[in-house]
């Protein structure tokens, strides 16, 4: 399969690792800072923007995708989706991920029986029945979601609305296989064998990713710090891209 993957700077490999229905474009803001310091490597996860989805689409298969196309020893930064494949990477080749940056990540998405800290399972069940008549409505009512509670929800949207097709038309059924893995993924037990250093990045008004959520990470993570964000949402990273560049780097340029 083909990984999408644009490369630029100079200095330690640092990985970006968009949310599910985005592509690497979301890290424009970002990104500029961070490529100062890092060799910056914004990958299309498959089946979004310029990458050709993988068969079967399961954490591992991301993993190893993603494993086989980036360098031999990396720090990985993953927002909401892309954190939870930061993490099996992580698990799966422990070697190869130095560090982890968790941005609005959760091990979790869907609220349970012993899980307060996520979203009614029918809610990604209406965007799994959206995507197959208007797949670009279920996206936009997506983004709204995740600019919700932002103390500037407007602007956020805006600039999510703008890069959501910078990379091309999405992969439908890569994105109907990606809510199926958000809807099934729990990896609240395996927490305890991750042994990177972890940066966990949280919005204080996180709509779709309760802050319960990240600080649950913090406390089972083995060495795990987390900074929360006041007056931002889901996607804290274009609310303060600044801000954020700034911590990734300090974390990841620790002894």
């Amino acid at each position: 399969m083909g990984l999408y993957v644009e490369s630029n700077g100079s200095g330690p490999d640092l990985v970006l690792l968009h949310g599910w229905g985005m592509n690497a474009a979301v890290w424009d803001d970002a990104a500029p800072e961070l490529a100062q310091h890092f060799r910056l490597h914004c990958v299309d996860l498959p089946g979004h923007g310029g990458s050709s989805a993988c068969a079967p689409c399961t954490l591992d298969a991301l993993a190893d995708v993603l494993a086989a196309a980036l360098p031999r020893r990396v720090a990985v930064c993953g927002w909401s989706f892309g954190g939870q494949v930061a993490l099996n990477w992580a698990l799966r080749v422990p070697h190869q991920v130095e560090r982890l940056v968790l941005i609005a990540t959760t091990p979790r998405f869907v609220r349970g029986a012993d899980w307060e800290c996520g979203i009614d399972a029918a809610v990604l069940e209406g965007f799994a029945h959206g995507l197959a008549h208007d797949y670009r409505t279920t996206l936009q009512r997506f983004l709204a979601l995740q600019a919700q509670g932002d103390a500037h929800p407007r602007a956020v949207l805006r600039r999510l609305r703008g890069q959501i097709l910078a990379h091309g038309e999405p992969d439908v059924a890569a994105l109907g296989a990606g809510l199926r893995l958000l809807k099934e993924t729990d990896l609240r037990d395996r927490l305890v064998q991750i042994m990177q250093p972890a940066l966990i990045l949280h919005g204080e008004r996180d709509a779709l990713v309760p802050l319960a959520a990240g600080e649950y990470l913090q406390r089972v993570l083995p060495h795990a710090v987390i900074e929360v964000y006041a007056g931002t949402a889901h996607a804290l990273f274009l609310a303060q891209p600044q801000r954020a560049a700034r911590r990734i780097t300090e974390f990841c340029g620790e002894p």
